[in-house]
């Protein structure tokens, strides 16, 4: 069990942003794509794997003062550095290994995505936005992948929405590191020297209005209604808006979001504001014209 943990498997929600290209391309049902997506999915996520036991090596001193992160298996002592960097080897070795049964070109983003997060491991990290840019380049590569591995175009708008909501993520995760030092008087991490409320207060405030801003652009633009057949798609707007809002409620009166990944498993208000757009996007893509219950 401390070895699964130690590969954050819970982590690799994140992996799913690989099948979004599929998604979109109308072709989430194309077994032999899906089955692509499936092995990509799990050479993406062993892979990255990998650059989170690298990343616990390096922060193991300053994981020992964070309240949530002391917690983890190397931070704890519950693991030796040994046995982390043998795990850290062969998840490399698997992921590489699966990577190139989906094809080259995956393999060669999988690698731009493994060597950007190991030089933010091994010092990035610690120069405050450069860190926040590389976590939300990150969802872009991972939706790069699954385009590839799928061989479906990737959209310059999915690109941009993609990015514009990784670094609302990231920004409100930094916000959480500033409360826990104004409590503690430490630094949970190098980078939020360069940070403080007021600033990342600002940064929430602008990319939120950047997001809804753009998404309303995408729903509206002529090219987008010519590929759905609809001009009904800014609908899906208010679950946008909706999933923003919780998100700032969270960050602003729950001060709770020092993990996106845990918000997405347990607040309901989100999954259902997710499952919503999905389902109407579903309905949009999927359905015969003539079904269709925006039309």
């Amino acid at each position: 069990m401390k070895y699964i943990k130690l590969l954050r498997p819970k982590h690799w929600v994140k992996n799913t942003f690989l099948f979004i290209p599929l998604f979109f391309a109308g072709e989430l049902f194309n077994t032999a794509k899906l089955l692509e997506l499936v092995i990509a999915f799990f050479s993406f996520s062993i892979t990255a794997s990998s650059i989170y036991i690298l990343n616990d090596y390096q922060d193991i001193a300053a994981d020992r003062l964070h309240p949530v992160k002391c917690k983890r298996p190397l931070a704890s002592g519950e693991i030796s550095k040994q046995a982390a960097l043998v795990l850290f080897v062969a998840c490399i070795l698997v992921g590489y290994g699966l990577g190139w049964l989906v094809n080259g070109k995956f393999v060669f983003i999988l690698s731009i995505y493994f060597v950007m997060n190991i030089l933010y491991c091994l010092g990035l990290k610690h120069i405050s936005i450069l860190d926040i840019m590389i976590l939300s380049t990150g969802f872009v590569l991972r939706a790069k992948c699954g385009g590839v591995a799928a061989q479906v175009p990737l959209s310059e708008w999915l690109v941009i929405m993609i990015f514009l909501l990784a670094l609302f993520m990231a920004i409100a995760k930094r916000r959480d590191d500033i409360l826990i030092k104004q409590d503690t008087g430490k630094d949970m991490r190098k980078a939020a020297s360069g940070y403080n409320s007021d600033f990342l207060n600002v940064m929430l405030a602008l990319v939120s209005a950047i997001i809804i801003v753009a998404y309303l652009t995408y729903t509206i633009s002529p090219e987008t209604q010519l590929r759905f057949k609809t001009y009904r798609l800014y609908y899906t707007t208010l679950f946008v808006i909706g999933g923003l809002l919780r998100y700032l409620q969270i960050t602003y009166v729950e001060n709770n979001t020092g993990s996106p990944t845990k918000i997405l498993y347990k607040d309901r208000f989100i999954q259902l504001t997710i499952i919503l757009w999905v389902l109407s996007f579903y309905v949009l893509i999927y359905l015969p014209t003539d079904k269709k219950i925006f039309e």
